[in-house]
């Protein structure tokens, strides 16, 4: 068994530009994938805040310092310039690494500045008492 549990979140990035007609993707600031270790053409989950809509694609490295949030081909249906997206991307965990899991998430201005970095407890500290971490080894 493995478990699909968070692993990285841009919150509340705003959208710096929108393009019908690229290949598709999301371009991603680099400094902005490194605060929570997104990877290039890692699959990725982007949700506009305003509208709901939510749509898996992957992470194209952009210009370092830029703030770059781009949605890319069929991604620029989600959401224009100035929108609120979450950037999330997923781990899938073997049971005896559930416990220890830690998602690195960070909070962005309205200019992709990092704000927060959230510091979101271990699973093994966020799970409810009556519920089996793993089985035993």
């Amino acid at each position: 068994m493995r478990i699909k549990a968070l692993k990285s979140k841009l919150h509340l990035a705003t959208v710096t530009r929108a393009d019908l007609n690229y290949h598709g993707s999301l371009t991603i600031d680099p400094d902005l994938m490194e605060a929570v270790g997104i990877l290039p053409y890692e699959a990725i989950l982007v949700s506009n805040v305003a509208t709901g809509q939510r749509a898996e694609t992957y992470a194209l490295v952009g210009t370092p310092g830029s703030g770059q949030i781009e949605l890319n081909g069929a991604m620029a249906r989600i959401g224009t310039p100035g929108d609120r997206v979450i950037v999330m991307a997923f781990a899938e965990l073997d049971p005896h690494e559930v416990a220890s899991h830690q998602p690195r998430v960070v909070a962005l201005d309205a200019q992709n500045r990092v704000t927060e970095r959230l510091d979101y407890p271990p699973i093994g500290e966020a799970m409810p008492a009556t519920l089996p971490l793993a089985e035993p080894a």
